[in-house]
């Protein structure tokens, strides 16, 4: 028998490659037209380098921290997603592994498992959702995520039904009726290990989505409760603060990836922001998120917490991210990926992976805390960070769509020092004004 144990997530994700069917392999996969976006979210990392230190290196290291009033083992969350026929465990074997290895679980309002099993396996649950439906079916999933014990919640907004990709997208049925099996079993029987899996459980995938269950009702399938998205008219930033404010709590934004977006949620009351493209999977061509970090944490990190999302693979990258003013980062695909492998042991070893990537990175700086990570401790190559919309912010006539970035001094809240110049960077966050104060005093 093989040993189910890996080491790196890249071996995580050839294995769940090998196990899943292809319709249910391609559906994890991220990217969307010519998959630029998510190649540049991995690809990024690679080009930012390390200056360790020789000796005076640490004995031991504190990774601890905590977002949105949570604490965290290490700088990493389960980033919301949808996990339809990965894994009959599903997101209650993703929240376990996450309790496990003491972080924050993300739970999408898509996902195959209901909320109150997802919390009883992780008290430290943060319920996600999108603007789909009327605000009264919206006040009814926040209710129910409320009392079922979820500690705070994620709104995603960013999505602009972007489809269509080079490599050709997978067929996903509605549902598994007798015809749909018939149909997909040569692509099911080359994976036996996946299909027994269920068999052992007298079960098969579940597509609907529990958490979109109206009251008396049924939950929808999967495309039916997508359909509903499609309908919804997009949010207004009217409609950020009243969903901030229904919730009652603690608030994230998920998918700010420009300063005057960044300081319109300031205005809006959040708590904290995701600089966030989706994982890749919406509008292509757009940067990196790690190249647009350094800008949006100078801009409005010491109002809000400021997280990242999008490409974390290894370790290394959670120090990197965290170097550059994220104060966590969140993972997607690297987690489905574990839990395709190996359930919720594939999740465990994949939180240990970056775990112990994250540790060498702050031993090899010279570190006894990741709080201590600073631009000094990178090689950042000159034209990496990309700065977007700050001309509005700044109250540029030039408009607010503008990107700057063909240096790392693009932006004077983005530039960084040269590696090694000093034993601290100075203060890697700037005050900056919520965005409606900004333009009442350039009027």
């Amino acid at each position: 028998m093989a040993n189910p144990w890996f080491e790196t997530v890249a071996e995580a994700q050839r294995r769940a490659q090998k196990r899943l069917p292809s319709s249910v392999y391609g559906a994890l996969v991220a990217g969307s037209e010519r998959g630029l976006t998510i190649e540049d979210n991995i690809g990024a990392f690679s080009e930012i380098g390390f200056a360790p230190h020789v000796a005076g290196h640490k004995p031991s290291r504190d990774l601890s921290t905590s977002v949105m009033g949570l604490p965290l083992s290490f700088p990493v969350m389960i980033s919301p997603t949808g996990v339809q026929a990965v894994h009959p465990d599903g997101e209650v074997a993703v929240s376990r592994a996450a309790a496990n290895r003491g972080i924050t679980m993300g739970l999408s309002s898509f996902a195959s498992k209901p909320v109150e099993e997802v919390v009883a396996a992780n008290p430290n649950t943060l319920f996600q959702m999108y603007w789909t439906g009327t605000r009264d079916a919206m006040i009814q999933r926040m209710d129910r995520a409320r009392k079922a014990g979820a500690r705070g919640l994620i709104a995603t907004l960013d999505w602009s039904f972007s489809n269509g990709r080079d490599w050709g997208s997978p067929s996903i049925p509605e549902k598994l009726d007798l015809k749909t099996m018939v149909n997909f079993a040569p692509n099911v029987l080359p994976h036996p290990a996946w299909l027994l899996a269920y068999l052992r459980r007298r079960e098969l995938p579940d597509l609907t989505a529990p958490n979109l269950q109206p009251p008396g009702g049924v939950a929808p399938t999967f495309f039916g409760a997508y359909y509903e998205w499609m309908q919804t008219p997009p949010p207004t930033w009217e409609d950020v603060a009243w969903l901030r404010e229904e919730w009652g709590g603690p608030f994230m934004l998920k998918g700010v990836t420009r300063i005057d977006d960044a300081l319109r949620a300031v205005d809006a009351g959040v708590t904290a922001i995701s600089v966030s493209n989706h994982g890749g999977n919406n509008l292509d061509t757009t940067p990196a998120t790690i190249r647009m970090l350094p800008s949006v944490a100078a801009a409005v990190g010491d109002q809000i917490e400021v997280v990242l999302d999008g490409g974390v693979r290894r370790g290394g990258d959670v120090a990197k991210a965290v170097a550059l003013g994220a104060r966590a980062v969140m993972i997607g695909r690297a987690y489905l990926w574990g839990l395709a492998a190996n359930g919720q042991a594939g999740v465990e070893n994949v939180l240990d992976i970056l775990r112990g990537g994250l540790d060498s990175a702050v031993l090899g700086t010279g570190h006894a805390s990741v709080h201590e990570l600073g631009p000094d401790d990178l090689v950042i190559p000159e034209g990496f960070t990309r700065t977007l919309g700050a001309g509005s912010a700044a109250g540029d006539d030039g408009g607010a769509g503008g990107a700057a970035g063909s240096s790392a001094a693009a932006s004077s809240a983005a530039a960084a020092p040269p590696a090694g110049a000093g034993s601290k960077a100075g203060p890697r966050t700037r005050t900056a004004k919520p965005l409606a104060k900004a333009e009442a005093e350039k009027k």
